[in-house]
């Protein structure tokens, strides 16, 4: 398996796969998964010809569990490092929830130049927690709650969540998947308890707004409007209008992982766009 050793000794995970010589698509995931979480978006692309580069963030996955470094800035430099190792140009990059922030903070702090567009799928930015200025964003006492029950039972809040609002399988008439469920609990437990615990932070707090202000390339922006983790409202819907040539497109009663459920239309809304 593919492994970067970082500047601090860190390990890395990547995978890189499809064609070597094809149009690269890079796949930021969310909290508190890795990059199985888009093994749909992963084997499309790379069955389409595409090279497709996913990792695991530190913290996640089969990378290095560290102690300190679960924040945006040291995970950006960590993507940069990926790109520099694997001489990365005119990509297309993929970010969900978490990994849209990572997309955001990295083409606003690293620039552009390897990067060609970008799509932002249920993307924490511009930021997630309510204040004066963000009035749409989510109660700070719901991130001490998402705390408090890790400390309490990290492996049932990791049942909890996909049962629920992750999916939507807590609205009327959804068909559950256990499959899913089980596949989510999975990726978080063998997370770090720290970088997730201490991502919770970073997720909800970070203000990627300058970010997004600053990126000059497309940027397609993806939303279900029933979105119970980051709100349409307050992230998709504000995103879209920050960025210089952002495109929005809503999905109407989609949940926060319509990459998982909704797949074909994820899939072909991507590609159409790097297409376009």
């Amino acid at each position: 398996m593919p492994y970067i050793s970082l500047r601090d000794g860190a390990q890395l995970f990547y995978k890189d796969w499809g064609n070597p010589k094809g149009p690269v698509i890079t796949f930021s995931h969310g909290w508190p998964l890795n990059s199985d979480n888009f093994e749909n978006q992963i084997v499309f692309f790379a069955e389409k010809g595409y090279r497709v580069i996913a990792h695991d963030r530190r913290g996640h996955g089969r990378s290095s569990q560290t102690w300190e470094g679960n924040n945006m800035e040291t995970f950006v430099d960590d993507l940069q490092e990926l790109f520099e190792k694997l001489n990365i140009k005119d990509a297309i990059m993929v970010g969900h929830s978490h990994g849209g922030g990572e997309v955001t903070r990295f083409l606003g702090k690293h620039g552009t130049s390897r990067v060609s567009k970008a799509v932002l799928i249920g993307a924490v930015p511009p930021i997630m927690m309510k204040s004066s200025a963000n009035p749409e964003g989510t109660d700070k006492s719901v991130f001490d709650s998402f705390r408090a029950a890790m400390h309490k039972d990290r492996a049932q809040f990791f049942l909890d969540v996909p049962s629920g609002p992750f999916f939507g399988f807590n609205r009327p008439g959804v068909q559950k998947s256990e499959g899913l469920i089980r596949s989510w609990w999975q990726m978080g437990m063998i997370a770090s308890f720290k970088s997730t615990y201490d991502s919770i932070k970073d997720f909800s707090e970070t203000d990627f707004t300058n970010d997004l202000k600053s990126i000059n390339i497309p940027v397609l922006v993806l939303h279900g409007d029933d979105d119970q983790v980051v709100p349409f409202k307050a992230a998709g819907e504000k995103s879209a209008k920050l960025l210089p040539k952002g495109t929005l497109k809503v999905y109407p009663g989609g949940s926060h992982a319509i990459h998982n459920l909704q797949i074909d239309e994820v899939n072909n809304d991507i590609l159409q766009f790097h297409k376009s």
